[in-house]
């Protein structure tokens, strides 16, 4: 076959056994079949990969390439995951690290529907960072979620998300919530003459959440968001190759579950699959990841050649406005910041405070 997938694990193995590992590793995830019990000649040519290299990268750790036919994945988003790490994310020794799909591939997967450019058009914000928030916490009422929301807008934020803990509960339902927070957008709209997005969450089975993504189109919402580690990559996917007209952004709960590098999550599969913009734990606030990881998910997500639209990074998770000079210095103008506890924090002042959040970061 002349296209392959290409894998990246890493591999913690003996020395003397890593060879025969990485072999395990391709026939466990393409035929589950030790190689003399092959006999057919098309399995042995067309789903049978090999092994590109291994790479020592220190004791008893190495890095192994592995290809397989572009045909096992059959055009399916849910095989091709299960040909990336299916029985193999049960073994505590591997972790997937990076993939690598020929663009024919990319193509059926179609990626995000309106990226960096969509949701630039989107907010009317041509150029510089786009600012968010989040409403919450789990628990208020939809009046009060819908307050927090017009106080948002007039404040002039971007683009105002569900946090991705609301879901459809008693106390906040999210038909309510959707059509008073579309209003109150719309009530600060007509005051400061600057429409902003409000994002609802989309959460449940997979036929309530399409039937979600139906009711907040018809009532006008601006964008919709999606955790694709709980929901589901394949419907991730399904959503934008359907119904989807607004942008879509992905929120990473429950990414850590796995063993996969955020890097190959986030920054490949999120976009592949169909995200428009990614969240993620920016460096230095209340989750751990490195510097270097935060530049590999922006440059990943923001690459040309990375597979469809570029994608809007979006790092979050305990920024301070405070710190949106050093931020902004790191990710440059391709960027949404997502701040919400440095905002609430201001308790009766939200609106002076998120003011201050815009304009320092359309100043900057």
């Amino acid at each position: 076959m002349s296209e392959f997938i290409e894998v990246v694990y890493g591999v913690k193995s003996p020395a003397a056994e890593v060879e025969s590992r990485a072999e395990s590793i391709l026939l466990e995830q393409a035929v589950e079949l030790p190689r003399k019990a092959l006999t057919d000649p098309f399995v042995l040519s067309n789903i049978v990969g090999e092994v590109r290299s291994i790479e020592r990268r220190g004791e008893g750790d190495y890095r192994v390439t592995i290809a397989h036919p572009a045909i096992t994945a059959a055009e399916n988003p849910a095989q091709l995951l299960n040909v990336f790490f299916g029985n193999t994310s049960l073994q505590p020794d591997v972790l997937l690290e990076d993939l690598r799909i020929p663009a024919s591939l990319l193509e059926k997967f179609r990626g995000p529907r309106f990226g960096i450019e969509g949701l630039r058009q989107a907010t009317h914000v041509s150029h510089g960072p786009l600012t968010s928030t989040a409403l919450k916490p789990m628990g208020l009422s939809v009046e009060k979620l819908a307050d927090i929301c017009r106080t948002f807008a007039l404040a002039g934020v971007d683009l105002i998300k569900d946090d991705h803990g609301l879901a459809d509960h008693a106390f906040s339902p999210f038909r309510e919530r959707v059509k008073a927070c579309v209003t109150a957008v719309r009530q600060a709209a007509e005051k400061t003459g600057r429409e902003t997005l409000y994002v609802p969450n989309l959460i449940g089975t997979p036929t309530e959440v399409l039937e979600q993504l139906r009711f907040a189109q018809e009532a006008g919402v601006g964008g919709v968001m999606i955790s694709p580690m709980l929901l589901g990559l394949p419907l991730l996917n399904e959503i934008v190759r359907g119904e989807l007209r607004v942008p879509l952004l992905a929120h990473p709960s429950f990414g850590g579950a796995l063993r996969i590098a955020p890097e190959a999550l986030l920054g490949r599969l999120f976009r592949w699959f169909g995200a428009d913009a990614v969240i993620y734990p920016n460096h230095g606030g209340r989750f751990s990841y490195s510097l270097k990881t935060c530049e590999t998910l922006a440059s990943r997500l923001r690459d040309p050649n990375g597979g469809g639209k570029t994608v809007l990074p979006v790092p979050a998770g305990g920024i301070k406005v405070e710190r949106l000079g050093e931020i902004l210095a790191f990710y440059g103008e391709d960027v949404m910041l997502l701040i919400g506890g440095s905002l609430y924090e201001a308790r009766e002042s939200l609106e002076e405070r998120t003011r201050e959040f815009v304009t320092k970061a359309r100043g900057l």
